[in-house]
This record gives structure tokens, C-alpha cells and sequence, in this order.
């Protein structure tokens, strides 16, 4: 990706300031789902959501004056955590809450033991594969016809890991 965007995703992320990192739980889960269906072309359901927190898996939102700023949801595997979903609001994208999002979902990766972020994003989705190669993923394959692409196609999926080093400190 060339050009501001590129700049955008690579800035380092503005503080935080009057904002937190809480708990996804059933509270929550109205706004994130509007987010959700706003910035995803397929978004995730209500069930997905509840069925996360269900599994225990690892959902964080991020609050900024008082409103869903954004989101990621993490499942924990034996020395790995798999990325499921990460979003920020329309308004706070290319600001570096994405990054600040998935610097919190590092630091418990590490916290967990685990050696290794493992992701799947769309073909399609250039600015996202920009944020996590800015991030230090590498790109390991494709899943072919993966996500829906509506019309009863299918979109490929790029696969992307980041190795952590558990116990490290997050720069």
C-alpha cells in the first residue's frame, strides 16, 4: 500500500485519554454488534459473539468518551492465540486504536504463555494487511474461498502470523 494511508497505519498510536480497555460481556454486546454490521461487509452475529464469551475466549472493548471506539475477540490454543476479530469504529480508524487494540492482545498473548498470533484477513482487505505487517506478521499462505463475498461467491483468505516471545515486555 502506498500513499497516506500508509503513513496513517504505521503512526505511532495517539495516547489514551479518557478512554479504557474492558471486559467484553453481555453489557457490551448491543454496540458491538452495530459496529460490527457497520464496518464489516459480513459481519459477525449476535450468536458468534455470545458464543465467544461462552468459550471464555479473550473480548476487549475499547471505550473513548464514553462510546464502543472498538474491539477484538481472541481464542487461546495450547502455545498459540488466534486472532477472530479485531474492529475500530469508523470515526477512530487510521488514529492507531488498532494498534494500540492489538498491542493490549499481545501483551495477555504473552501473559498466556503463548509464542505465536496467528490471523486470517481478507485478500481484499489491503489496509488491514498493511496495520499487521507493520506489526511484524508474516504472510504464510492462503485459505482459498474462506470468508463470503455475497452473490454466492467467496473471497480467499491471506494467513498471517507473529511470533511473541512469552514473558517478553511489549515495547
Amino acid at each position: 500500500m502506498n500513499g497516506p494511508e500508509t503513513a496513517l497505519v504505521q503512526a505511532a498510536p495517539p495516547p489514551v485519554t479518557g478512554g479504557v480497555l474492558e471486559t467484553m460481556d453481555a453489557a457490551n454486546l448491543d454496540a458491538v454488534l452495530r459496529m460490527e454490521q457497520s464496518v464489516y461487509s459480513h459481519p459477525w452475529t449476535l450468536g458468534n459473539f455470545v458464543d465467544a464469551l461462552a468459550c471464555g475466549y479473550e473480548a476487549r472493548c475499547l471505550i473513548l468518551n464514553d462510546e464502543l471506539a472498538g474491539y477484538f475477540v481472541a481464542m487461546k490454543g495450547v502455545d498459540e492465540v488466534h486472532l477472530l476479530n479485531l474492529a475500530v469504529a469508523t470515526a477512530y480508524q487510521g488514529k492507531g486504536w488498532a494498534r494500540l487494540l492489538h498491542d493490549a492482545l499481545a501483551r495477555w498473548a504473552r501473559e498466556q504463555g503463548a509464542g505465536w498470533i496467528w490471523l486470517e484477513v481478507r485478500v481484499g482487505n489491503l489496509r488491514a494487511q498493511a496495520l499487521y505487517e507493520s506489526l511484524g506478521y508474516r504472510r504464510l499462505g492462503l485459505r482459498r474461498d474462506y470468508y463470503p463475498a455475497g452473490g454466492g461467491r467467496r473471497e480467499d483468505a491471506v494467513v498471517m502470523s507473529l511470533h511473541i516471545a512469552a514473558g517478553e515486555s511489549m515495547p
